[in-house]
């Protein structure tokens, strides 16, 4: 078949595959200069007649507002007569869409590359093969299914196969739209095998790595089949009309599950409202997704030391430490707050130096917006995970959620020196010791040492 032939197939593909089109809807940057301007947008927030791409609306921070074609003379006139700002900084939402669910035209039906975002059968044909290429070192897992029978799998990385292990947990795509996060750790589990950087190997192996490259299945086939800016999971139990919002029904059929955690529930930054896109579910674990990721938590500290839990999200370029409800000096109710802080500081800026990606550290509540019921402060506030945190990867705006394929390496690359830095602080803090290394041998013989002389 021509060459041009198969990118026209592609190309026609792409375009009838989302049931939703987003052709011509538009995203605006607005930043509110004065304490007025704030309380404007955050009541268009609650109105939800247009799509807020971030929450964290405050003073002298930019709010990415996607608006509808039909609504775009209403935006516009509305937020000019308030006297407030807009730029218009993606044309057409459709045009990325379509961009993001291109394949390359050369690509086998085998091979599985990161130059474009994977399906959810991609990934988890491409972990079954990583498991079958590397039998003694990797074997998959499944923690749960979902209300569609999805399989919430990941992979396990284990080189030593050690009694009493330390253990890293990642996770990704618990919001289904944000794609670059399961790229992202499948990337970083193929570095974990094949990388040949000395510091690489040494994360790799003296960790053993449970991976979930995503988190909510249901709602990440459904970015593919029906709604790409589809964020919860796909939960039908809470159906009701949105017309008091002026959205479409199916907006109902699903809960956050980054709200939906069993630790200080529904406190702040989330809602009891189905038709939105923060609904807390009707309980504290009422999804399954949720439940499926504490218990595996809970079982991987029964197996070994569980030093990481370490979320994915997008966007925003942060590294957030617990707790999401918190800011100022309460931060200091983490009680290694200054751990964590220096972890994640150390991290971020160790990422910066690859592509001068700059991320900014803290509390969502001091740099993002107040969250309560998220997954990784229920790793810290209630499993008591030692090192928790949470990426939002890139990027700052200009492409939000539909960051374009070409950036998946780069991105990943820049994450994965993060990586190796936080586990260099951690350990140097004290939090584990690689179990064959130096150091090790150097405390036993320390040890030794001081005993006989305490015996002399």
């Amino acid at each position: 078949m021509d060459t041009k032939v198969k990118l026209l197939l592609v190309l026609i593909a792409t375009v009838c595959v989302n049931a939703v089109s987003y052709r011509d809807y538009k995203v605006y940057d607005v930043v509110p200069k004065t304490k007025e301007d704030v309380s404007i947008l955050k009541n268009l927030l609650e109105e939800n007649k247009y799509i807020f791409w971030s929450y964290a609306v405050k003073v002298d921070n930019v709010v990415k507002i996607m608006v509808a074609p039909e609504k775009k003379d209403d935006f516009e006139k509305y937020l000019s007569s308030a006297g407030i700002d807009a730029k218009l900084v993606i044309e057409d939402v459709q045009r990325l869409v379509d961009a993001q669910l291109q394949r390359p035209v050369s690509r086998s039906q085998q091979e599985y590359n990161w130059d474009y975002y994977q399906t959810l059968d991609e990934i988890y044909a491409w972990l079954d093969k990583v498991a079958e290429d590397h039998p003694n070192v990797v074997s998959t897992f499944e923690i749960g299914t979902t209300i569609e029978n999805r399989a919430i799998r990941g992979i396990k990385i284990d080189y030593k196969k050690q009694e009493r292990p330390t253990i890293g947990f990642l996770k990704g795509g618990l919001h289904a739209r944000e794609w670059i996060t399961p790229a992202t750790l499948t990337w970083i589990v193929n570095q974990f095998l094949t990388s040949e950087d000395t510091n690489v190997r040494n994360l790799a192996e003296n960790v053993v790595w449970h991976v979930i490259p995503v988190a909510n299945p249901d709602g990440y086939v459904y970015t593919f089949t029906n709604d790409r800016m589809w964020r919860k999971n796909r939960n039908r139990a809470n159906f009701t009309s949105c017309a008091h919002l002026g959205l479409n029904d199916d907006m109902s059929n699903g809960i956050d599950l980054n709200r939906n955690f069993g630790y200080l529930w529904m406190t702040t930054g989330a809602s009891q409202d189905p038709c939105t896109q923060t609904f807390a579910g009707p309980t504290a674990f009422s999804e399954r997704e949720s439940v499926a990721i504490a218990n595996y938590i809970y079982s991987l500290q029964r197996q070994g030391n569980l030093v990481y839990y370490l979320g994915f999200h997008s966007y925003t370029q942060l590294i957030l430490v617990p707790y999401s409800h918190v800011g100022g000096a309460d931060v200091l109710s983490v009680p290694n707050y200054g751990d964590l802080f220096e972890i994640a500081a150390k991290g971020a800026a160790k990422l910066t130096e690859r592509y001068n990606t700059p991320y900014r550290i803290g509390t969502s509540a001091d740099i993002l917006y107040e969250v309560s019921g998220s997954g990784f402060d229920w790793a810290k506030g209630q499993a008591g995970v030692p090192v928790v945190l949470l990426y939002e990867l890139r990027d700052l705006g200009q492409y939000g959620f539909l960051l374009p394929a070409d950036q998946i390496v780069p991105n990943s690359e820049e994450v994965l020196d993060s990586l190796v830095e936080i586990d260099r602080v951690t350990r140097q803090i004290g939090y584990y010791h690689y179990q064959n290394g130096g150091q090790i041998l150097k405390t036993s013989i320390l040890l030794l040492v001081s005993a006989m002389l305490f015996v002399l």
